[in-house]
């Protein structure tokens, strides 16, 4: 009944996961969810054979299947360890054959090699610390993956469940019990047998699965990694590649886990980029020597000069063999940690195409004593420990194999050969790495058995305050101290891991330096520490950093289309990415919007201050006008002090010289007023513009109407009968003139309370070129009533002056009062077209000509005939000609 609750367990996980996921998704998950099932039923069919047969009363026998080499140590809590030591495994098998001949593996990963012997050196070292674990011995069964999730999964089986072999006896042995395995270095193999031992709460803790879908807690509860989630290197290759400006780039990655779902994530942090990708290649698993070529001819035709990749260092290896072989130059490669210290597939005919490359690795930190360890590497004091003689023969090509012949190509090994001078990458311990992270997770299972043996009875984490049996460890609770690990390891690092059960992401930036012979030195250029704040992960030297071509100073460029230059803007190429364009001339203000007040120059190259617009006294209209208006006041003083000068004689005195002054000074306001209209707009100036004008020209225009009527009145009081200058005497006539302004005065004064002119901005000239600064009317209605009212007055006067053109005087002032109202009228009439047709501050400067002309018109039709008299011909300025003839 437990075996179909968890069959269906498995089967509801694989139903959810498949439904959440889209179509494409849910096709490429569903043979995980197929793979862990069946591996499942593999597991309990094998448990169920082994049963029945010691059941049976039989000799227990484990069922004939492939396992592959193995070092085993004797302890009271054995670690299990997988390493893919051969890269290539053997052709499929059957699973439950009774064929005890089996494949080997082929390809010696010298790598892979060290990181076993690390595990092997951590844990002996770990046993010689009395400290640590008192009186608990660690022993060790390791196996070789050979690079292959099916051999990989088979290793895993074969450690939790006991090796290949033959246990004798009435009764079924106990195998040697594994709670712990460390591994695997693949994502792909790693998501397989993590998937398929989590069902029995075996933990692992991997030293180089880097897949970001190994972060989900759900599926993967007990997975843990001492090496960063994929997820924080695919942000900092999105960070580099925006801080170097390579904007088109290409990107190689492994047909597996790693390389699918690094390209996802880093597909994903290019979204919000302006970081293009011109292809995407995957590298097959099986090698084909076809479609590594198509992919290497399509990074040669590429324009892109970056070249990303994600993909584990065997599928580097393949594809760098067929770059050499068509030699692609001129590429600026970008390599992930996977391959970014490997030296194992470089060699001097790829010196010159690799040079410059630029990659992430892991922290690197050094392991006191690991080096002379590694040393001791020897056939002869080894002869029959695993993998020695696969290793020596890598080491030094050379055969240890007994039927060796003289006629062979391959020398004969003496078994002397020197490890330590000789021993390549096996012996280099300058990048350790990778290797670090195998001394990290055995520490971190060797400190949460620490905890356990600290756990007080009665006081520990599980039920009934129970603690952990150490010497019969239960995966169970070892994976929950496990979880809860917090320790500085002998190199002086802190380790812990995170809610996701990782650790915190901090790589090198390492840059490959090729030496005078040829030799590459990994470099450090740059970190990238996830820890630190947003927009301060990524630091990198560039100083230091040697481009592809061993050049120092000359940052390689990768982009679809060159930077538009300035004055032209950035026209989108039909059918390919945002980062392929054409450059068109820019109309103006197309190319870049230009701050607020800004516009471009002729040439469309950068952004200049608008011309500020407005009727000021540095423009010539402005000065023009300027001495036009104090000229015109300055004219109309000199005839009121003329006036004032000569008020006794009969020309001042007659028709009210009251009048006369009063019109002056209002003439004298009618010219200064102009000066309000002159200057940079101004709230006070913009109300005070149209008021002080009005109100001027109502007491002027009311001054003229008061002497045309006296006229009138005056030669029609003449006449038998006649009494009507008791009526339009002084006192009436400054009545007359009071009401008049009075109107206008309340006119303005509801205009300035209601919609007061105000100071706007506007665009003018060329699409918007120019700021134009003039006042607002505010109100339309205002505007028309002030110069309605104006208008209306000087009709009404030029009627009564025309009128009275005709009567007998030797000077009979209407007409020069019916030319000025003529005047007046003609000037103001011509005004409205113009003043609503003109632009910009020409539209100011139409209604100040209007001002001055009909200004003018006044002072010159009314008073020129009188100065003419008063001081050209005295003469005449005396009572009897000033009377009727």
């Amino acid at each position: 009944m437990g075996d179909h609750s968890t069959l269906l367990s498995l089967l509801g996980k694989c139903e959810s996961t498949l439904t959440a996921l889209s179509l494409p998704l849910s096709l490429f998950f569903h043979s995980v969810c197929v793979m862990e099932l069946i591996m499942w039923l593999w597991v309990m069919g094998f448990i169920v054979e082994m049963v029945s047969v010691c059941g049976a009363g039989l000799s227990c026998g484990l069922q004939a299947r492939f396992v592959s080499e193995s070092l085993y140590k004797e302890g009271d809590v054995i670690i299990g360890g997988l390493f893919p030591v051969h890269v290539e495994a053997p052709e499929p098998y059957h699973a439950f054959t009774q064929i005890k001949q089996i494949s080997r593996c082929q390809g010696v990963d010298l790598r892979s090699y060290r990181w076993l012997k690390t595990m092997i050196f951590t844990v002996e070292e770990i046993n010689r610390d009395p400290v640590l674990l008192p009186n608990i011995t660690l022993g060790y069964l390791v196996a070789d993956t050979c690079l292959a999730e099916g051999t990989t999964l088979s290793a895993a089986l074969a450690l939790v469940t006991g090796q290949e072999g033959t246990v004798l006896g009435a009764e079924c042995s106990r195998a040697p019990m594994v709670p712990v395995i460390i591994g695997d270095a693949r994502s792909s193999a790693s998501i397989v047998v993590a998937d398929t031992l989590g069902v029995f709460d075996i933990p692992m803790v991997s030293y180089f699965a880097s897949c970001a879908c190994l972060s989900d807690s759900r599926r993967f509860h007990s997975f843990l990694r001492t090496v960063p989630s994929d997820a924080f290197q695919a942000k900092a290759m999105a960070h580099l590649l925006h801080l170097l400006d390579w904007t088109w780039v290409g990107v190689v990655a492994g047909d597996d886990e790693y390389g699918k779902s690094g390209v996802q994530l880093l597909l994903k942090e290019l979204e919000n980029t302006k970081i293009c990708v011109d292809y995407l290649e995957f590298i097959p698993k099986s090698h084909s020597q076809s479609r590594i070529r198509r992919t290497v001819e399509r990074i040669q035709s590429s324009t892109a000069r970056v070249v990303v990749t994600f993909a584990i260092a065997p599928d580097i290896e393949v594809l760098l063999k067929e770059v050499v072989v068509q030699n692609v130059t001129n590429r600026q490669w970008i390599a992930t940690e996977a391959w970014s210290t490997s030296i194992l597939f470089f060699d001097p005919a790829s010196s010159s195409l690799l040079a410059g490359t630029i990659g992430f690795a892991l922290r690197r930190a050094d392991i006191q004593g690991l080096g002379a360890f590694l040393a001791q590497l020897s056939p002869v004091k080894q002869p029959n420990e695993p993998f020695v003689k696969d290793v020596w023969e890598e080491l030094f090509g050379c055969s240890l194999a007994q039927d060796w012949q003289p006629s062979s190509k391959t020398p004969k090994c003496t078994g002397s050969e020197n490890v330590e001078k000789h021993g390549r990458i096996y012996t280099d311990v300058s990048q350790l790495r990778v290797t670090y992270n195998v001394y990290k997770a055995v520490y971190a299972i060797a400190s949460a058995i620490h905890n356990m043996m600290a756990c007080q009875p009665g006081r520990g984490p599980f039920e009934n305050g129970e603690c952990p049996d150490v010497p019969q460890l239960k995966p169970r609770q070892l994976l929950h101290y496990l979880n809860a690990v917090n320790f500085t390891t002998p190199v002086g690092d802190l380790v812990y891991f995170e809610g996701n059960r990782e650790p915190s992401a901090s790589y090198d930036i390492m840059n490959w330096h090729i030496d005078e012979s040829g030799a590459v030195n990994f470099v450090q250029v740059g970190q990238f520490d996830a820890a630190k704040g947003p927009g301060q992960e990524l630091n990198i030297n560039l100083e230091k950093v040697i481009w592809h071509g061993n050049e120092y100073d000359c940052v390689p460029v990768s982009v679809c289309s060159a930077s538009c230059l300035p004055g032209t803007r950035k026209a989108a190429q039909k059918g390919k990415p945002v980062c392929c364009f054409d450059c068109l001339p820019c109309a103006a203000g197309e190319c870049v919007r230009c701050p607020e007040r800004f516009w471009s120059n002729t040439e469309r190259t950068r952004c200049i201050p608008k011309v500020v617009e407005f009727l000021s006294l540095q423009d010539t209209m402005g000065i023009v006008l300027t001495v036009l208006s104090v000229t015109g006041a300055t004219l109309t003083t000199t005839v009121l002090a003329a006036f004032f000068h000569h008020r006794d004689t009969p020309l001042v005195r007659a028709n009210n010289s009251e009048l006369s002054f009063l019109l002056l000074v209002s003439l004298a306001l009618c010219f200064l007023c102009v000066l309000v209209f002159i200057g940079r707009p101004a709230p006070w100036n913009c109300m005070l513009r149209h008021t002080l004008f009005g109100v001027s020209f109502v007491i002027c225009i009311a001054c003229v109407l008061s002497k045309t009527v006296v006229v009138l009145v005056a030669f029609r009081a003449t006449l038998p009968g006649s009494n009507l200058m008791q009526y339009f005497g002084p006192i009436q006539q400054r009545a007359g003139i009071f009401l008049c302004t009075l109107v206008q005065v309340v006119i303005c004064l509801l205009w300035l309370l209601l919609a007061p002119p105000l100071p706007t901005e506007s665009a003018g000239g060329e699409l918007g070129a120019r700021v134009i600064l003039q006042c607002t009317m505010g109100s339309v209605v205002g505007f028309v009533l002030v110069l309605g009212y104006i208008g209306f007055l000087a009709v009404v006067c030029f009627l009564l002056a025309f009128f009275a053109r005709k009567l007998p005087d030797n000077f009979n002032e209407a007409k020069f009062i019916t030319f000025s109202m003529l005047i007046f009228c003609a000037v103001w009439i011509a005004f409205v077209p113009a003043y609503v047709s003109s632009p910009g501050k020409y539209t100011v400067a139409v209604e100040i000509f209007a001002i001055l002309a009909s200004s003018y018109g006044l002072l010159l039709c009314i008073f020129t005939p009188k100065c003419y008299i008063i001081l050209l011909k005295p003469e005449k300025n005396t009572k009897k000609n000033m009377m009727p003839r």
